[in-house]
């Protein structure tokens, strides 16, 4: 069976790229954001030839201005890739997360020792220092071919292998691949050419992003404070810098996109109740539909869906881009382990030993945060007065925290080897160095 997927419209230009010979591959990614890039560093030193396809430049992640959580496993990871001791002294480590409703009186601090750990709970990193390290590493890799910026044209499938048409430099170039893998993003255009339907809704909110400065120290505390109109996340940075994401009804959002940087920084002040001092806007703010994704397979014939291909979820605790350096992490491990067996990578009983692994791990963190976002976001009494019970077991009751902080910093499920392969140390400072707890 072959399947012919047609991606640009462009194909179909008046001028003919010159072509070149076809190039054969292991495996080709495509989409060299961080998702992509930690799938290729895992995959370097296997013995297989990869492809890495990206449409724009390969710095241009540089230039993003965005910062993620990130989780004590995808750290692990990081570190077993090699990258941790170039990530971590850039990066935020934070001791404590800080939990809070709007009307509540009630504070839940969540300490290291509730999970039974002496160090960290999470970092908070950066899109370009994560980027760098990631293509620090890949300079290296003799096995890994990059065609950037490159236009991806046509996919075709077949039950030897995959034929990609790329566009780059205004030439043709074939690619014959035993696996491709997307990792294009939320809207992957390999996925909707390859037909594979999406199941989940858009939720009612948007998300305003913002670097602030405060006056007062952030203490390396990660924050996520409920309102009636969304979660209100605050992530710390070096510098005392902290990026806060505001959740809000679409119109509210926009409101706070648009609004004045005074009148936006005043609103910011109000929610701390004064405790960050005078706030500094940094740089621009930034506005973001929020949805629910889950794609009806990750996986088919000679393509495996990664990341926000695959899913989408709340940001309400900061689970996305870990949940794909996990899906990048655990692809590997299977990639690898048919490689050695000698087995076609692109055999759909090959794939869908990651598809087993990580669609059901994948589905409890998008019912955890939807079900988070829906319970705080709400008004009816009963639903009040269950949230409220919920932080009040939080704060009393230790099994509870654990059981959180479990799913928070990425150790519920099946851990990677890759996880187990580095030395990891998560001991390091940055940003504001003084600990304990602010009220």
């Amino acid at each position: 069976m072959v399947l012919d997927s047609q991606l640009r419209s462009s194909h179909s230009s008046a001028t003919q790229p010159q072509a070149n010979p076809p190039v054969q591959y292991d495996v080709a990614i495509a989409g060299g954001g961080i998702v992509g890039l930690t799938l290729a560093c895992a995959l370097q030193d296997s013995g297989l030839r990869v492809a890495m396809i990206e449409a724009q430049s390969r710095t241009a992640g540089l230039q993003r201005h965005r910062a993620y959580a990130i989780t004590l496993l995808s750290g692990q990871i990081f570190d077993g890739l090699g990258v941790w001791h170039d990530i971590l002294p850039s990066i935020t480590t934070f001791q404590h997360i800080r939990l809070a409703e709007e009307t509540y009186p009630a504070v839940v601090d969540l300490a290291p020792g509730d999970l039974g750990r002496l160090a960290d709970l999470g970092y908070v990193g950066e899109h370009h220092v994560l980027v760098q390290a990631l293509l620090n590493r890949l300079d290296a890799a003799e096995n890994i071919t990059w065609y950037s910026p490159a236009e991806l044209v046509k996919a075709a499938y077949t039950d030897q292998a995959a034929t990609l048409i790329l566009n780059m430099d205004g030439e043709t170039h074939t690619l014959h691949t035993q696996l491709l893998v997307a990792a294009d993003g939320a809207r992957s255009p390999l996925r909707q050419a390859a037909g594979i339907g999406t199941k989940g809704w858009s939720y009612w909110q948007s998300c305003v992003t913002a670097v602030i400065r405060s006056e007062a120290s952030h203490q390396n505390i990660a924050r996520e404070h409920f309102w009636a109109s969304g979660p209100f996340a605050t992530l710390p940075l070096p510098g005392n810098r902290s990026q806060i994401v505001l959740t809000a009804p679409h119109e509210e959002a926009k409101h706070w996109l648009e609004v004045d940087e005074s009148a936006f920084l005043a609103e910011l002040e109000r929610r701390y109740g004064g405790q960050l001092g005078k706030l500094e806007l940094v740089g621009d703010r930034a506005l973001f539909p929020v949805r629910l994704m889950q794609s009806d397979r990750y996986v088919q014939p000679r393509l495996a869906l990664v990341g926000d291909a695959a899913h989408c979820c709340h940001p309400v605790g900061g689970q996305g881009l870990n949940l794909g350096i996990r899906d990048a992490a655990a692809l590997a491990e299977v990639i690898k382990a048919a490689h050695q067996r000698h087995q076609d990578l692109g055999d759909v009983r090959v794939l869908k030993r990651y598809e087993r692994w990580r669609k059901i791990e994948n589905w409890a963190i998008l019912g955890f945060t939807d079900v988070l976002d829906r319970l705080f976001s709400n008004h009816w009494f009963p639903i009040v007065a269950v949230r409220r019970l919920g932080l009040w077991g939080m704060k009393y009751l230790l099994p509870l925290r654990f059981l959180a902080l479990k799913l928070m910093t990425g150790l519920s499920g099946r851990r990677p080897k890759l996880a187990a392969q580095g030395h990891y140390v998560a001991a390091a400072r940055s940003g504001s160095d003084t600990e304990g707890t602010m009220r």
